[in-house]
């Protein structure tokens, strides 16, 4: 089985030596996303913005792998202030609400001090609905 690699672009992908996600098969792996506009390497002071900025940044390495957010089975919220997380439910029930793929939700600190939120997502292509 073939391994198909794909980057967003973003400095830390080459400075640290990872991919924004990896294909393999119907499965498409997702590494961890944060709120990072790629283009100009900006970031929202705010939560909600960086959430949506993540989904937006995942969305786009799904279309690469010929997927979308429809396709994801599993997402890992990770978040420096737990206390935070409850602004997001509303957008995150916007995107994922109908597609209600797994969720699990961790407070660890992130690699910048400006990063409030980053997603992991798992997608499979090859998905029907029950």
């Amino acid at each position: 089985m073939q391994r198909k690699r794909i980057s967003s672009g973003s400095r830390f992908e080459e400075e640290v030596g990872y991919s924004r996600a990896v294909v393999v098969g119907d499965w498409i792996f997702v590494s961890g996303t944060t709120g990072f506009d790629y283009n100009t390497m900006s970031i929202s002071d705010d939560i909600v913005e960086q959430a949506d900025q993540c989904i937006r940044n995942i969305q786009s390495a799904l279309a690469q792998a010929d997927a979308s957010l429809t396709n994801i089975v599993r997402i890992l919220h990770i978040v420096p202030d737990a206390d935070e997380f409850p602004r997001c439910h509303p957008l995150l029930r916007q995107y994922f609400g109908a597609i209600r793929p797994t969720s699990t939700m961790i407070s660890a600190g992130l690699a910048d001090e400006r990063m409030k939120i980053e997603m992991e997502v798992t997608a499979y292509k090859g998905l029907t609905d029950m």
